[in-house]
């Protein structure tokens, strides 16, 4: 849910005048994302974020808590984990399924969205960094009660529920198929439904993809982009749901934004990290495991800078 929380506010920002951008950049939260270890991937060509959504519940009362169908757990996961790579050949996005089984540094193997209750948002980095290989230059990440007051304050966004829909009673989730006008809530519940999906997480990180697309499209409109009543609110509900790493600025969200609403519809640049099987482990449950091969191929291309293999990505 980061991913469109990020989008929308820097297309906001992005046609500002200086005022504005002066004011965004200066209620702009920051966070400690990356510290230097042994072994730590070399810097590679282009720029490679991280992106996350969390599910923390910190902030929440129990009566947000019921609306949002989020529960009482006080552990912090992640609920969404997207790289996003800027390079001479366009903006790249890679999905990286919160069941991923890799290594965490100093808790041996595991999901990857548990690093970041393990260890907060430098473990995390650290464990995505030694799994892909990739160097990350900035961080960026959303909570549940942000994400839904950034689609509120848009005025909802609109997207085709496919026939099947998911329909998931932990998540509020229950959808007709068709175009669909959504709020906040349910923007939430859809992008979070994944028990009675077939595909789990796989079928969870294309709805978070289709997202993308419906939020780019309704923050870029002339309705909200040019109309300060509608951009005002909204852009303030951004800036209060996104924490970035601290060498981050609206600046640099802006130039990621003109990437972000060219690769979200693009199925050539929008991809999920491969995966080899989905086995059930002692422990740890249900787990995603990558391809290793074409994993490799996918990451080396993105730290080279070089056009991705997407003929083997399905």
């Amino acid at each position: 849910m980061v991913l469109w929380t990020v989008v929308a506010l820097a297309v906001v920002v992005a046609g500002a005048g200086t005022a504005l951008y002066l004011w965004a950049d200066g209620r702009l939260r920051s966070t400690e994302a990356f510290g230097e270890y042994p072994g730590r991937p070399k810097a590679g060509r282009g720029t490679d974020w991280l992106l996350i959504g969390s599910d923390s519940r910190a902030t929440l009362t129990p009566e947000q808590r019921r609306e949002l169908h989020v529960g009482s757990n006080e552990v912090r996961n992640t609920d969404t984990l997207m790289i996003v790579h800027q390079g001479d050949h366009g903006t790249t996005t890679v999905s990286l399924p919160r069941d991923s089984y890799v290594a965490i540094p100093g808790h041996g193997r595991g999901k990857i969205n548990s690093a970041f209750a393990l260890g907060g948002p430098k473990l995390l980095t650290r464990t995505v960094e030694q799994a892909t290989g990739l160097r990350l230059d900035h961080f960026a990440e959303v909570d549940f009660l942000g994400f839904v007051d950034v689609v509120d304050a848009l005025g909802g966004v609109r997207v085709r529920v496919p026939a099947g829909g998911p329909r998931d009673e932990r998540s509020g989730a229950g959808f007709a198929a068709g175009c669909q006008e959504m709020d906040g809530v349910q923007a939430l519940a859809y992008v979070r439904a994944r028990y009675s999906d077939p595909e789990g997480d796989l079928g969870r990180v294309r709805r978070q993809r289709q997202l993308v697309s419906a939020v780019a499209e309704k923050a870029a409109s002339p309705s909200v982009a040019l109309d300060p009543w509608r951009a005002l609110p909204f852009l303030s509900a951004s800036l209060d749901a996104v924490a970035v790493d601290r060498r981050a600025g609206v600046r640099d969200l802006a130039r990621l934004a003109r990437g972000l609403r060219d690769a979200a519809g693009d199925e050539r640049r929008a991809v999920t990290v491969p995966v080899g099987s989905e086995p059930r482990v002692p422990g740890a449950g249900d787990v995603v495991v990558w391809d290793r091969r074409r994993a490799g191929e996918l990451f080396a291309a993105l730290r080279e800078d070089r056009p991705i293999p997407t003929s083997d990505l399905k």
